[in-house]
């Protein structure tokens, strides 16, 4: 099992933890201390050393922070958590508070009005610290120190030592030599000598490395510094390294194990981002120059190999998950979350090309499919209920590919409440699905397309529509998204998800997930080219809760369409049982 179901944190640890940071605030002559859900990196998966925000407060989730004072303490998080953070905290002694709305400037100018606040360098980048300086009363500083939490935490975990691995060239399709000549070309340029890289997707990309120090992200955590003359020094523990891969990297790619001296003796204008390095790296620069990693586009925008891999890992996942979806409609009444999830991951390990699974499953039966980053455990395991829905949301990690997809299910009959709201965020994602728009349109742009059925009916829902992803890499990967702050042009290549949703809390929740590949701009006829999505996830969406009376000629169309190539892409991978279910979920609407 790649999935634990432990639970992950109680809320009854949250006061004794919090009285010991406070006493070590006291000590150290602090009125404050700021714990975000981040690890040197700023990745949104962390090992379980550095997951302090866990550790303090109970709060799980893959985003948010904390900020401590002396006689309140305050847990961030946004609205896909907002249900989450009310079950795992002790709100008694922690007080959740809703981001956007609730800003941690205010908070603190509100809560504590003058004192010193300190902070981890390491933890935080040089925008963040600078933003919030920027919002606090004079009379707030902000005050770099040791991690406090750190200082508490006697039993933390060790540090991860995943061996690096080589990523084979067939799914990489670029050879590390000619990336790092490209990337350096922008440094010249620029007229830099170097620039840092700190995100471990980032260094695992140019490198054409694999690591396993996270769960479910196969990157290695390490940095790295990029030189004009393409020379890479890769920082990690060299034992993580092998014969093999030092033959891979090459003589122009040297590993070292301390950073700050590796920092300490580069000279000239060296490159630094600031929106994602940590404020400590700068500040170990002789001559610190503000400039964007030079990976995170180009590994966004992937090559032939990559999409081809893409495609091959979504046609494997997409026959698992209909094997999965067959057996659910067999009958899963009585049964349990976990046992559902277990059942899942058994479908996708079938291929034996499975490597991990891209996140922790979200599968929540009745009211838990409300939670939108819901994650079963042993507390809150559910029985699969009669005349319910049931959410999934899951993926896998291939050689050659990272999927993720959703699909709501009918347990029994579903209601016309049901039907209705689904019929409407089927509509949005359709609506995507189907668009044709020109060159520079970001993700901003077409956001509220997928929420417009939702919002003629007064509905909506409080997550992005879309996330990049990576060829095996982060599931969740920059730069472009489709959300209202998605300000990155969609670009040939890139993969994103499309996923709108509703939830009614205490009740259930509708997401339906496909991914898709932005394809280049094309002659549509008209005077502009346009461009379009590939659809890359091949399932069938649940005929049972569809009004196709809401739906219009050009929707059922697509639809229809859509489940004919189902049934002819993954028909003939299936297992007789899965093949009969599917001729039925593929039937025309």
């Amino acid at each position: 099992m790649y999935q634990s179901f432990k639970t992950p944190s109680s809320p009854e640890t949250g006061a004794p933890r919090l009285k010991a940071l406070r006493a070590a605030l006291a000590s150290a002559g602090l009125d404050g201390f700021l714990v975000p859900r981040a690890d040197a990196h700023r990745g949104e998966n962390v090992a379980p050393c550095d997951e302090r925000l866990a550790w303090l407060t109970g709060f799980t989730g893959s985003d948010g922070h904390a900020a401590v004072l002396p006689e309140i303490a305050g847990v961030f998080v946004d609205g896909r958590y907002t249900l989450q953070v009310r079950k795992q905290i002790d709100t008694k002694v922690f007080t959740p508070q809703a981001i956007p709305d609730d800003k941690l400037a205010d908070w603190l100018n509100a809560n504590l009005g003058k004192g010193s606040v300190g902070y981890d360098p390491m933890l935080h980048s040089y925008d963040e610290i600078a933003k919030l300086e920027k919002a606090l009363a004079p009379s707030i500083m902000l005050t770099q120190c040791p991690n406090m939490v750190d200082a508490i935490w006697e039993d933390r975990p060790a540090p991860p030592q995943g061996e690096i691995r080589v990523h084979p060239i067939e799914f990489a399709g670029q050879h590390s030599a000619a990336k790092r000549t490209e990337m350096a070309a922008k440094l010249s340029k620029a007229e830099l000598k170097a620039t840092i890289l700190t995100l471990p997707d980032s260094i695992a990309w140019l490198l054409n490395i694999r690591g396993s120090d996270i769960a479910n992200t196969p990157v290695p955590l390490a940095f790295a510094i990029l030189h004009a003359d393409a020379r890479v020094t890769l920082i990690t523990d060299p034992a993580k390294s092998s014969s093999e891969l030092a033959m891979h990297l090459g003589p122009d790619v040297s590993i070292s194990d301390d950073f700050q001296a590796a920092l300490k003796a580069l000279t000239g204008k060296t490159g630094v981002d600031r929106k994602t390095a940590p404020i400590w790296v700068s500040q170990q620069l002789e001559e610190p120059v503000w400039f964007a990693d030079p990976c995170i586009l180009p590994k966004a925008c992937k090559n032939e190999a990559e999409l081809n891999g893409s495609r091959q890992a979504h046609l494997r996942d997409a026959a698992a998950m209909c094997e999965f979806l067959a057996w659910v409609d067999r009958g899963v009444i009585g049964k349990t979350e976990i046992d559902v999830v277990t059942k899942l991951e058994s479908c996708r390990s079938q291929s034996n090309a499975l490597t991990d699974i891209s996140f922790d499953t979200i599968c929540g039966s009745g009211p838990n499919g409300a939670i939108v980053h819901y994650r079963v455990d042993e507390a809150s395991n559910r029985a699969i209920e009669n005349n319910t829905l049931l959410l999934v949301d899951s993926g896998g990690q291939y050689l050659d590919g990272t999927t993720d997809i959703t699909r709501t299910i009918p347990i029994g009959t579903p209601d016309d409440e049901m039907i209705r709201c689904f019929t409407l965020v089927l509509k949005g994602m359709l609506a995507l699905s189907m668009l044709r728009f020109p060159d520079g349109i970001s993700g901003a742009d077409i956001d509220s397309l997928a929420r417009t059925p939702l919002w003629a009916a007064g509905l909506d829902y409080k997550h992005g529509t879309g996330h990049g992803v990576g060829a095996y890499l982060d599931v969740h990967e920059g730069p472009a998204r489709i959300s209202r702050a998605g300000s990155v042009a969609l670009q040939t290549g890139m993969i994103l998800s499309n996923e709108p949703g509703y939830y009614r809390e205490g009740a259930w929740g509708i997401r339906i997930e496909n991914l898709l590949i932005i394809s280049p701009p094309e002659n549509v006829g008209g005077e502009d080219k346009m461009r379009s999505f590939e659809t890359l996830t091949w399932v069938p969406i649940d005929a049972r809760l569809i009004d196709p009376v809401r739906l219009s000629g050009p929707e059922r169309e697509w639809l229809n369409s859509y489940h004919a190539e189902v049934f002819t892409n993954v028909g003939p991978q299936l297992s007789p049982d899965a093949q009969k279910w599917l001729t039925q979920a593929c039937a025309p609407i």
